[in-house]
């Protein structure tokens, strides 16, 4: 997959091709129907596959004083996820106060089609684009007949009778509902971060090594406190962990102990994907924890097949 860091940067390079836009936050199953969709048609008309995004999440540049904003992915994590589903191309435009005032139909003639070379654009259901979201599938739809491009409505993926939305798996996780959100997204959940020793006090009497997942963007949605089946994700090597996630200052603190390995990560990037929640807040007292519970959950841990 080419990553390109905007539209200008494609412009002549990637011919052909086939487009979404969207937020894609989670790359969860609906949205691999719409890529699968994207992939199949780029190869009917022997073009390429493009998905067009945006960075910073346009919320945070529009809404700079809201701090509710939670995402399933980091940058870094969703340029990884869709690297995996057999895209071609990624194009990232930097979202600006200035590029929202774009219009639906400049952002259709002069971006998609002027600077992509669009041939077919799909959108997935309910999908608003432009100037105050004013660009709909019936506006693209007519825009088609005009300039002779193609359009196609992907509904949204349905599970169990469940529509899938990055809403539903926000809510699953902020609920510690961690295998529900796992269904929807297809994947284990997964939290990308630098390993430091950095050990959160309610830790200070467990038992075993712990180590603290830092990470760096804030908007980043951390599952509520509580101890959590895991596996880490480190040097191509994937290992059985459990993670404690807890609290200091109002702010969450993500650590981990490996089950079986013995390694000294201070200084490694990783990744932790989430199974199960284990136990929930109601080990925190004071910000201390009681080691029995650490035990109990750690042999809980030892005993799931994951």
């Amino acid at each position: 997959m080419k990553v390109f860091k905007d539209t200008l940067e494609a412009a002549g390079i990637i011919r052909n091709t086939v487009v979404t836009t969207g937020s894609f936050d989670g790359v969860h199953i609906g949205h691999k129907t719409i890529i699968d969709r994207l992939n199949h048609l780029a190869r009917e008309i022997n073009g390429h596959s493009c998905l067009v995004t945006f960075h910073p999440h346009p919320r945070k540049v529009l809404y700079p004083d809201q701090k509710d904003l939670k995402l399933i992915n980091s940058q870094e994590e969703k340029i990884e996820l869709l690297s995996q589903t057999g895209l071609d191309n990624l194009v990232i435009i930097p979202f600006s106060v200035e590029f929202s005032k774009t219009s639906s139909h400049d952002f259709i003639t002069k971006i998609l089609i002027g600077h992509l070379d669009a041939r077919v654009i799909i959108v997935g259901h309910n999908h608003h684009f432009g100037y105050n979201r004013s660009g709909d599938f019936s506006y693209l739809y007519d825009l088609s007949n005009k300039m002779g491009f193609k359009v196609e409505d992907i509904p949204l993926k349905d599970i169990e009778n469940e529509t899938v939305s990055s809403t539903k798996i926000r809510k699953a996780l902020l609920e510690g509902n961690i295998m529900r959100a796992n269904a929807y997204l297809d994947y284990q959940y997964i939290i990308t971060g630098n390993i430091t020793d950095n050990v959160s006090p309610v830790l200070s009497g467990a038992r075993g090594r712990y180590f603290n997942m830092s990470i760096e963007e804030e908007e980043k949605l951390i599952p509520p406190k509580g101890i959590y089946a895991t596996n880490l994700l480190v040097n191509g090597k994937m290992l059985k962990s459990m993670t404690v996630i807890s609290e200091t200052n109002g702010q969450p603190v993500i650590d981990f102990s490996l089950l079986y390995d013995k390694h000294n990560l201070e200084g490694e990037k990783g990744s932790i994907l989430f199974y199960k929640k284990i136990k929930g807040s109601e080990i925190f007292y004071d910000f201390t924890i009681d080691n029995d519970e650490v035990i109990e959950a750690r042999e809980d841990v030892d005993e799931l097949i994951y």
